[in-house]
């Protein structure tokens, strides 16, 4: 997995004052994912952790979790970077996954590299990043995972779901929004 922070100004940050992390996962051979996490800013909780982890899937496809689901629903700042009221990180940990390869931020590196066109591949591609993904955050493979797909997102949501539940022993809630 590679992080990388070239996507906002040198130094920054990120958005706002909220911690969050982003970065790619290399999912298949010059394929790469792109995820934003935001960490809940739940007071209630010690530490993060003790917070169930939500993945946020965006419709289309084509729309970019990172983008639309973040600033225009549910993300802590509106897409006028001002902060909004009610936003799922009060009280979860919100990771914002652009998929499939090609939408958003996520990208192929070579011009011939595959680009997927059934759920179930797509639903593969999703196991891979999450699994990448915990490698480098155990701590949320000990938290309960909620997977939310809006319109076609929730297509991905569902096999996503359906392929994890397969190969992992993870505390799965899937929750589909359509």
């Amino acid at each position: 997995m590679t992080a990388h922070s070239y996507c906002f100004p040198a130094g920054g940050e990120g958005v706002g004052d909220v911690r969050q992390d982003w970065g790619y996962v290399d999912v298949r051979a010059n394929a790469h994912m792109f995820w934003w996490l935001y960490y809940t800013t739940a007071t209630t909780v010690s530490h993060y952790s003790e917070r169930p982890l939500i993945i946020w899937l965006q419709g289309g496809p084509g729309m970019a979790a990172s983008g639309y689901g973040n600033f225009l629903e549910i993300g802590p700042y509106n897409l006028h970077m001002k902060p909004r009221r009610h936003t799922w990180i009060k009280d979860y940990n919100v990771l914002f996954v652009d998929s499939p390869i090609g939408t958003g931020f996520s990208y192929f590196s070579e011009k011939n590299a595959t680009l997927l066109t059934s759920t179930e591949d797509i639903g593969g591609d999703l196991v891979t990043f999450l699994r990448k993904f915990l490698q480098n955050r155990k701590v949320f493979a000990r938290t309960p995972l909620y997977i939310f797909g809006e319109s076609y997102g929730g297509k991905m949501a569902a096999e996503f779901a359906y392929q994890l539940e397969k190969v992992c022993t993870y505390s799965i809630q899937t929750i589909v929004l359509v």
